[in-house]
């Protein structure tokens, strides 16, 4: 599979693997709940992939998730899904 790169141009060359950030309060079912929502826009997304990072104080968690980029509109309206999540509080 081909890494996207981002740059002025878009260069992206579809599809690829295309790592996301989300960060939001630790909880529970936060992981689980970010995995059902990718999945809406990369169904063959395996959350057993999920990179995970507690913050230094325990209340935040950090989710690297890398999805199989199909095109710019199908990352565009992950990112909006992802942002727009009460759960979530930073996308990168």
């Amino acid at each position: 599979m081909v890494s996207c790169f981002l740059g002025n141009e878009d260069p992206i060359k579809y599809p690829c693997d295309f790592p996301i950030k989300i960060m939001g309060e630790k909880r529970d079912d936060f992981a689980d709940t970010i995995a059902d929502v990718i999945r809406l826009h990369d169904p063959l997304f395996d959350a057993a992939t999920l990179g995970m990072r507690l913050s230094s104080k325990g209340n935040y968690l950090s989710l690297t998730a890398t999805v199989n980029a199909t095109s710019r509109e199908q990352l565009d309206n992950l990112y909006r899904a992802l942002s727009s999540h009460p759960m979530v509080k930073v996308v990168l």
